[in-house]
């Protein structure tokens, strides 16, 4: 197949909305501490508001219960997750970790090397979400070549 042959994708943006209490804290914390960068804000009758931020690249991670339970193993020493969890790539965990419970986050686990070889740590962040800081330690190529760390045949896509 040749890249004019491959089809067009039919989904051009992942949105995930997430309601939040504390309107303000939430906005403090993700744009400001974590941050993502304000793309549009947006307000209407009755108080209602709404940040649109920008995560860089977006993927839907699918799980099935046994890889949720090996992720949280490996992450936290136990299961802790939620149905839904959302996971942030930083260039260095041990500070963003730092800079989000200083935030208000409560850590979960501290920053951990994972058998798939990133540096990952678990917090409980405003807004009711469970999220993962993860730092890639080696290259996509170099990862490629890693067994057993919960792919199919030991190996990603």
């Amino acid at each position: 197949m040749t890249a004019d042959d491959a089809p067009v994708p039919a989904v051009r943006q992942l949105r995930l909305v997430v309601e939040a209490e504390d309107y303000d804290a939430a906005v403090a914390f993700f744009r400001d501490a974590l941050g993502l960068p304000e793309q549009a804000a947006y307000s209407g009758e009755g108080d209602a508001r709404v940040v649109i931020l920008d995560a860089g690249q977006a993927t839907l991670e699918i799980a099935n219960p046994a890889q949720k339970r090996m992720i949280d193993e490996v992450e936290v020493g136990r299961q802790v997750a939620p149905r839904i969890r959302v996971a942030f790539e930083v260039d260095d965990t041990r500070t963003a970790t730092r800079r989000l419970v200083d935030a208000g986050a409560a850590e979960i686990a501290p920053p951990t090397v994972t058998p798939w070889q990133s540096l990952n740590s678990r917090l409980d962040a405003p807004a009711g979400l469970q999220i993962t800081l993860f730092e890639e330690l080696r290259d996509l190529d170099e990862r490629a070549t890693l067994d057993g760390f919960g792919t199919e045949g030991g190996r990603t896509a």
